[in-house]
């Protein structure tokens, strides 16, 4: 077992569950990867709807994405070693996914989207850090960005019939 906090490309490309939990190099990023991570979701929503999926399809292809980023990321923790390391950032992938599929389909709902899920992300409020801390494995990596995002969701639906986006 590897007990390096610091993984690098070789890392990336030793085991496909590595390359899915990194966010197919996103998490390597030396700075903020979980923004990073985030980001990823932004065009690849895109491209889905691009290729003609609803939101609602998307929404419903984030219970399959949280299962796969279930097992790539516990096979990445027991890899490093660790609990939950920052670079893991399937987890904010899945998560925004689910939030861009209730957000508004305007540059304004993508931003407030984004900005609500960073800040829940992040944050980790009440009941948030409970399960950060109590729930481990792959399952408790994705688990807390879930919640993240469902917090986002209903302060996004809470605004939309506030603000104009």
């Amino acid at each position: 077992m590897t007990t390096s906090p610091e993984p690098g490309f070789a890392f990336l490309v030793r085991h496909p569950a590595h390359f899915i939990a990194f966010g197919f190099g996103a998490g390597l990023s030396p700075r903020a990867p979980g923004t990073v991570g985030t980001l990823v979701a932004l065009p690849l929503y895109a491209l889905l709807i691009a290729a003609g999926l609803t939101a609602l399809q998307i929404a419903w292809l984030c219970a399959p994405l949280f299962a796969l980023g279930c097992w790539a990321s516990g096979v990445a923790c027991r890899s490093l070693g660790v609990h939950d390391h920052g670079g893991i950032v399937i987890d904010e992938i899945v998560a925004m996914l689910a939030v861009l599929a209730f957000a508004p389909p305007s540059v304004a709902g993508w931003a407030l989207a984004f900005a609500l899920f960073r800040l829940f992300d992040i944050a980790k409020p009440w009941p948030i850090r409970l399960f950060d801390e109590r729930v481990h494995g792959g399952f408790g990596v994705m688990l807390d960005d879930a919640l993240a995002a469902l917090f986002a969701v209903i302060v996004l639906d809470l605004a939309a019939g506030l603000l104009p986006l």
